[in-house]
């Protein structure tokens, strides 16, 4: 008996859900279009296999572990790594004895759904992950991964993706992307330009990056000037690589417009650590605006993911570092706190500036009204916390009203979990699906439109809008 039921997130009502499954059927089978997300390119290069199940589904999965974690499991059970090095649980079955003890955990959650998928889907099981068969979803899975099936390229292409984007150090050399060009393989994978490193000044090691960034560019890096011109090198050198796109991860949506005498002196005391956390916070937005103009001239989307108080507890950034599971959706103004960059570049139609929250009550107040004037701005798909079916949901319904369809920017799965983004993918296809059928059973919508926009927020705005 299959794990997923066929009709799942479709509506109840039997005339919209028969166009629901009409709608999916014609979109199911599209190529994937990945433009945003954090696997990693060294699995493309090297296409060694996973080490075991626990490495694939489990360590490395920050969705997973924090709920693991809510419940009183130790990272360390689970074999996250930790900062100094110390030990951590590494034997791989007892990891997913864990996990699978907790499985009930995950109940009506978007993770249980995006783990079912891949378990059923690519692994072939037709019973739920539980204490009882626990070591028998271990041994399957640990043979399928031994395989030339499941190797990392081989399963791109099974996944039917056509492009995917990793998020990338403005500091990185790309050496694994050169590694998978030179290899001859077929698969797309495009670097993403990521200058969180040397654009915040809270950032760990700033000064000591602001030197490396000197030393890879050949650029003054002491000098504001010096300083924008290494940044147009490094992304060029993206471009050269295949990058589309640039990602900013600032805590909140702050920009400025300072003149270039107020920028440099600014840059003056970012760059000698004098700054104020408010001077820091200015420089960050100033650095979004540059940013801006920069992609006018080199035709970069500028992607923006503000809103996350990361790293919210200090003992597990301390013990495991960044990135653990323990950042947290805060409050975030955009009308304000973009007003400076749109004054500037906000009606260049030759710019693209993705815009994404964790402020869902921004949507309707704040977002959509910004991404139904401005040429400049698209409003990213519903991001981490709500890429669940009723944060897709709420997206749309919150969304459309003013923005449209079309001032969007399809949807990207933003995982780590390389298993998980066909399921991510189906989930939103089957959510946008369902929503275009009541707008057409309610009267508010063509049947000929749906079929018309249901391909396009599958596939077409994610490829147009990120110029893949």
């Amino acid at each position: 008996m299959p794990i997923l039921h066929p009709d799942r997130l479709f509506p109840a009502d039997p005339a919209s859900r028969d166009l629901a499954r009409a709608l999916y059927d014609a979109v199911q089978d599209l190529p994937i279009v990945s433009p945003h997300g954090h696997t990693d390119p060294a699995w493309f290069a090297g296409d060694a296999a996973f080490p075991d199940p626990a490495q694939l589904f489990v360590t490395p999965d920050h969705y997973v572990f924090r709920m693991l974690a809510s419940q009183g499991v130790a990272l360390t059970d689970l074999g996250v790594p930790r900062a100094d090095g110390g030990p951590v649980e590494t034997d791989g079955r007892k990891i997913w004895r864990l996990f699978a003890a907790h499985y009930h955990l995950f109940a009506g959650t978007p993770s249980r759904m995006w783990l079912d998928h891949a378990f059923q889907t690519i692994f072939g099981f037709d019973q739920r992950l539980s204490a009882a068969n626990a070591d028998d979803y271990y041994d399957r899975i640990d043979a399928a991964l031994r395989t030339p099936e499941f190797r990392p390229r081989a399963l791109y292409e099974r996944f039917n993706i056509e492009v995917l984007a990793t998020t990338d150090s403005a500091l990185d050399d790309l050496g694994h992307h050169a590694a998978i060009r030179a290899s001859g393989w077929t698969g797309r994978v495009v670097p993403t330009y990521r200058p969180d490193a040397v654009v915040d000044p809270d950032f760990p090691g700033f000064a000591a990056n602001l030197a490396r960034l000197a030393e890879i560019t050949g650029e003054d890096t002491a000098s504001w000037q010096g300083y924008l011109a290494a940044h147009r090198a490094r992304r060029a050198f993206f471009k050269t690589m295949g990058a589309t796109a640039t990602d900013h991860g600032h805590a909140t949506a702050r920009t400025e417009d300072l003149s270039p005498g107020a920028a440099e002196v600014l840059f003056a005391r970012v760059r000698t650590g004098q700054a104020t956390a408010e001077e820091a916070d200015a420089f960050r937005g100033q650095m979004l605006t540059e940013m801006a103009r920069m992609s006018l001239e080199d035709g970069l989307v500028l992607q923006l993911h503000p809103g996350s108080r990361r790293n919210h507890h200090a003992g597990i950034l301390g013990q495991f570092g960044r990135d653990k599971g323990f950042d947290i959706p805060g409050r975030t103004d955009y009308v304000a706190a973009l007003r400076p960059l749109l004054n500037a570049v906000g009606m260049e139609s030759g710019l693209t500036i993705i815009l994404f929250t964790l402020d869902e009550t921004a949507y309707a107040r704040e977002l959509a009204p910004l991404a139904g004037v401005y040429p400049a701005l698209k409003l990213g798909p519903a991001w981490w916390f709500h890429d669940s079916p009723e944060g897709m949901r709420r997206y749309r319904e919150m969304t459309t009203e003013t923005a449209g369809f079309y001032n969007t920017a399809g949807f990207n799965d933003d995982t780590r979990a390389f298993l998980s983004i066909p399921a991510r993918h189906d989930m939103a296809r089957r959510v946008d699906c369902a929503w275009l059928a009541d707008l057409v059973t309610t009267g508010r919508l063509d049947r000929e439109e749906a079929f018309t926009l249901a391909p396009l927020l599958a596939h077409g705005l994610a490829k147009a809008a990120y110029r893949l």
